[in-house]
């Protein structure tokens, strides 16, 4: 190894805060309209934290101690943690022992099973719940709530750990078996220890999800914050107890993200150098075989056969009544119109952020990007009470209209264009857009002619994310959509809430069927060890 002082050494890069913080600030005052326009998306994604903030500033010490240390809210505080607790336990068992199967076991057909356990994710949780609530209505308890919510987020676990199961380099796994360690203790000593940030950032996922999950817990009558937050607000229309119960659930998110780095820590598992891939030997199961087989089909049969087995069953029961295809068609349509639009508007508004996140590197920057990720980790429910709030308040006028939805579907779903857009900003070399600019190019003409061609890849990418996000969602739009506006998910709500079960469920079927590509790529892309 070079010593750091010899002449072939490789110069180090800069210390944090030095000629690299230096030059991301001049090249921050370079582009002040990307800046500015960076710092209002920043604004945008902040409105729901600073709603909260600023109401219960208003609302006093005395105001928030009087709402918030009731039973009521001490009993929703025990529904909601240990559901959390128990959803992110049971799915840590399911994703990373069928992870482990997939990937480090001689189960057969194992590609096969990876295609099938990724698959639930093209099925909503409202949707799952609806699913077997119609078939065993005696599900409303604990007990229930847990085994729908695990089935439905056990793969936000299983594909990261599968990602690491294939990132792990299987000569420690040798050396451990040489060393005479079983199968279970390599598993233990060596392999669980390197699953550890993977383990942690897929239970935050499923913590996060659950936290804002209100469809399927109010399906199945499982009293949560989300669900009590959306009773207090029809039944008071933006009441104080509603926004300080949001409080309540936001405070809980954000303690869930300083826990998760705190658990994470800094130790890494990373080698000097990946070199030529090695292959792996899978754990040759013998006898157990067939029960690894067992409980790979029962978890698929469960997970997805069940709510797929469901609907079809309620499709042909509503085919043989009144079902509406006009009206079925024409809610289609109104749900890929307003997808398309939110689509296009926030990977527009992804697109200063990430390049100023890579063009501009700096503090500010950073800060700015990282603004973007709130949004994602405030429940749908809190969102939309605070643009409700807003735009009563502020503009009377935008209330219950269309680019108000729009607005709360750029704060949900903007980090799912900001990542593709600033990996594809990464990957497109600044060359051209300064040379364009040396020969007086303006700047609306490199952007038509320079920059939006090469981030073509990363936009679209960032849009269909944000257009099948928007496909399936229902807490804001059941707050948000104007008057006489319905989607997909609003109307199988609607049917599904009356016991119109023949009629809801076609239109499950139809967001379950826009789902399955964007599902189908997902598992292609973890196989290949590429998790978006």
């Amino acid at each position: 190894m070079l010593d750091p002082a010899s002449p072939g050494a490789p110069v180090p890069p800069a210390p944090r805060g030095s000629g690299v913080a230096a030059r991301g600030g001049r090249r921050l005052r370079r582009s002040p309209v990307t800046l500015a326009l960076a710092v209002c998306v920043a604004v945008l994604a902040l409105l729901p934290l600073g709603y909260i903030a600023g109401y219960t500033v208003d609302v006093g010490w005395s105001g928030v101690r009087e709402l918030v240390l009731r039973p009521r809210v001490a009993e929703l505080l025990w529904n909601t943690c240990r559901l959390v607790l128990g959803t992110v336990a049971v799915c840590a068992v399911l994703g990373v022992g069928a992870a482990w199967l997939v990937e480090r076991s001689t189960v057969p057909g194992r590609r096969i099973w990876h295609v099938l356990l990724v698959a639930p994710l093209a099925v909503p949780a409202f949707v799952n719940s609806f699913a077997w609530i119609s078939l065993l209505p005696g599900l409303d308890t604990y007990a229930g709530a847990l085994l729908v919510v695990s089935l439905s987020y056990f793969p936000f676990v299983y594909l990261p750990a599968v990602a690491a199961f294939r990132g792990l380099d299987p000569a420690l796994e040798e050396t451990a078996r040489g060393l005479g360690l079983s199968g279970w203790a390599v598993f233990a000593r060596v392999q669980l220890p390197q699953l550890r940030v993977a383990l942690l950032g897929g239970s935050l996922l499923v913590a996060l999800h659950l936290l804002a999950e209100f469809g399927a817990l109010q399906m199945l009558r499982y009293p949560t914050f989300t669900t009590a937050i959306y009773d207090q607000y029809r039944a008071t229309f933006n009441g104080p107890g509603a926004t300080m119960l949001a409080g309540v659930l936001v405070l809980l998110c954000l303690l869930l993200l300083v826990a998760e780095l705190r658990l994470r820590g800094a130790r890494s598992y990373a080698g000097s150098g990946r070199g030529a891939v090695r292959p792996v030997r899978p754990a040759a199961l013998g006898r157990w075989t067939l029960p690894a087989l067992s409980a790979l089909a029962a978890l698929v049969v469960a997970a997805l056969l069940v709510p797929l087995g469901a609907l079809a069953y309620w499709t042909l029961a509503g085919a043989a009544g009144d079902l509406d295809v006009a009206d079925l068609a024409t809610t289609t349509a109104t749900t890929l119109a307003l997808a398309a639009v939110a689509a296009v508007v926030t990977t527009a508004l992804a697109l200063p952020t990430g390049r100023l996140a890579v063009r501009a590197r700096s503090r500010v920057a950073t800060l700015l990007e990282r603004a973007t990720y709130v949004g994602s980790a405030v429940p749908g429910i809190v969102v939309a009470l605070a643009l409700v709030t807003i735009s009563i308040r502020a503009t009377p006028w935008l209330y219950q209209t269309v680019p108000v939805l729009i607005a709360a579907y750029a704060i949900l779903f903007l980090p799912r264009a900001v990542v593709p857009v600033r990996a594809a900003v990464e990957q497109s070399p600044p060359l051209y857009d300064d040379v364009a600019a040396s020969l007086g190019s303006s700047g609306a003409d490199r952007l038509r002619r320079i920059t939006l061609p090469l981030l073509a890849p990363g936009l679209g990418a960032g849009a269909a994310l944000v257009f099948l996000a928007v496909v399936t969602e229902l807490t804001a739009t059941l707050l948000l959509a104007p008057t006489g506006t319905t989607t997909l998910a609003t109307a199988f709500w609607s049917a599904s809430s009356a016991f119109e079960y023949g009629a809801a469920a076609p239109y499950a079927v139809v967001m379950v069927l826009l789902s399955a590509p964007a599902t189908v790529l997902l598992s292609r892309n973890t196989r290949r060890g590429l998790l978006p």
